[in-house]
């Protein structure tokens, strides 16, 4: 086309307002995690993630915030969309006396890296991490605690929404209340978190 004085009568975009429009709408952080999973202070880190849970031919996706020193789920949200609201309502959730200065670390994933989501922590003032493109392992105890939920949650029987509704709200009340686990000493995650706190306290 150079060469024949051609020239294309469809607008090209423009890259540096592709990029712009980008940045705006979506927007990455560092890690700041690290993978320093050794936390030992409660309220102070959370880790949150997305899975999706199949039950009567069909799928829905569970949002979980968790504490990482005390294994914790702080917040849930279970949908049948993988709409933005899946994660922000998991957040609206969460019930503390302040977020100030809580780091919450995520993968890249879209929810993650959206305009209203960004928002609402930063509101919050909440400080923002994220694992590397494609490195699961930065987001180690979601990725365990999903694991572990879904060997001994029975969500295959569920027959409605409402039913896995059900089924997974008894199992996060366990886990938090009655699960002991043998690297909190034994103990359940409300447990360990209490321990924590008189521990920080003293």
């Amino acid at each position: 086309m150079r060469k024949y004085g051609l020239f294309a009568k469809v607008r090209r975009k423009n890259p540096y307002k592709m990029m712009m429009k980008k940045s705006l709408e979506h927007r990455t952080f560092p890690n700041k995690l690290q993978r320093e999973f050794s936390q030992t202070v409660p309220f102070k880190v959370f880790c949150t993630d997305i899975t999706y849970i199949p039950f009567h031919d069909r799928f829905a996706y569970l949002s979980v915030i968790k504490d990482i020193a005390t294994g914790e789920v702080m917040a849930w949200n279970l949908s049948l969309f993988l709409e933005v609201t899946l994660v922000t309502e998991t957040v609206k959730n969460m019930r503390l006396d302040s977020y100030e200065d809580i780091m919450i670390h995520s993968d890249q994933g879209f929810h993650y890296t959206n305009r209203a989501y960004i928002t609402i922590l930063k509101g919050l003032k909440m400080i923002q991490s994220m694992s590397g493109k494609g490195k699961c392992i930065d987001n180690a105890p979601i990725e365990s605690f999903f694991g572990h939920m879904k060997d001994e949650l029975d969500y295959i029987s569920c027959k409605s929404f409402k039913a896995l509704h059900f089924v997974i709200d008894e199992y996060m009340r366990y886990y938090n209340y009655e699960r002991k686990q043998w690297n909190r000493k034994k103990m359940t995650p409300v447990e360990f978190r209490n321990h924590l706190l008189t521990q920080v306290e003293g």
